[in-house]
């Protein structure tokens, strides 16, 4: 009997808990209405399969909470009052596809949530395809992912990072979302311990400005792909060069393409047209044409 009184205790205490994050993400989204900022999407928690190691602070959810507090809490609540803020499930790594398609099989859910935030910390970008085999109308969309302060190419790291994006581009992802977009020489404000920087570094002394090699692989990608491209198919088959091409609404294509070995010229052909792209070794370029 002690042991249902309990059960039925922590029943209560999990639902009190659920009704009080609705009132958070109420709150949240009325606080940033009333200042002119809509939200267009929400995740129910950042990095739902880890405890940070004890290092920093963090909420583990197991898929069957996630799946109850949209399902009976956040779902409802958005639909009712802010029915143009997307529910995004997951905002963790790559290896959890698994997970994913379990939630996304579930029809609760799917009533509220059909879109998932991934992070590329931990397993492949590939993995995000299996989701997209499963459930291919589920949107995708990378959302964390950032360089640290304290590695010696933190200003000339491009070609890692258009690799990167490449491949969360070309495996279903709809957006990419860097973290952090400015932090100071320490890679502060910063709750946790790590070494995150910034996509800019901003000199808490001299304000002096500093960009990172993720900030000039992002221009690579944001100079040419406008909101609703469509990317289509590319295939290549040199070494070390990763390559997204799309077209945008507007009718132009663009083709990004990142060269991580040695200086060479790349060879591109798209229907009867021909070209030659010199490259030079831990380069991006970027193409556009009508």
């Amino acid at each position: 009997m002690d042991e249902i009184q309990r059960l039925r205790a922590g029943r209560i205490h999990a639902q009190a808990l659920s009704t009080k994050l609705r009132g958070v993400f109420a709150k949240f989204l009325e606080s940033y209405a009333e200042a002119g900022v809509s939200i267009q999407a929400v995740t129910p928690q950042n990095e739902v399969d880890t405890d940070q190691d004890g290092r920093m602070p963090a909420c583990i959810w197991p898929q069957e909470y996630e799946i109850e507090f949209i399902s009976r809490y956040l779902g409802p609540l958005l639909r009712e009052k802010h029915p143009k803020t997307a529910i995004w499930i997951l905002d963790h790594n790559y290896n959890l596809w698994g997970r994913v398609i379990a939630e996304l099989d579930d029809p609760k859910l799917r009533q509220y949530a059909k879109a998932v935030a991934w992070h590329g910390y931990v397993g492949e970008p590939e993995m995000m395809s299996k989701v997209h085999d499963a459930h291919p109308d589920a949107a995708m969309h990378w959302t964390e992912g950032g360089p640290d302060y304290t590695q010696p190419n933190y200003a000339n790291d491009w070609a890692e990072w258009g690799q990167t994006f490449s491949a969360a581009l070309r495996n279903w992802c709809q957006s990419i979302t860097a973290w952090n977009l400015a932090l100071d020489e320490r890679g502060k404000p910063n709750i946790g311990p790590f070494s995150c920087g910034g996509t800019l570094t901003i000199n808490s002394q001299s304000k002096e400005i500093a960009r990172s090699g993720q900030f000039w692989a992002l221009a690579h990608f944001s100079h040419v792909i406008r909101r609703g491209a469509q990317r289509f198919d590319s295939r290549g088959s040199l070494p070390d060069l990763d390559h997204t091409a799309v077209q945008n609404p507007d009718g132009s294509k663009a083709l990004v393409a990142t060269n991580r070995g040695a200086s060479r010229t790349v060879p591109i052909q798209i229907a009867g047209m021909m070209a030659e792209l010199s490259m030079k070794e831990n380069s991006m370029a970027t193409l556009r044409w009508t």
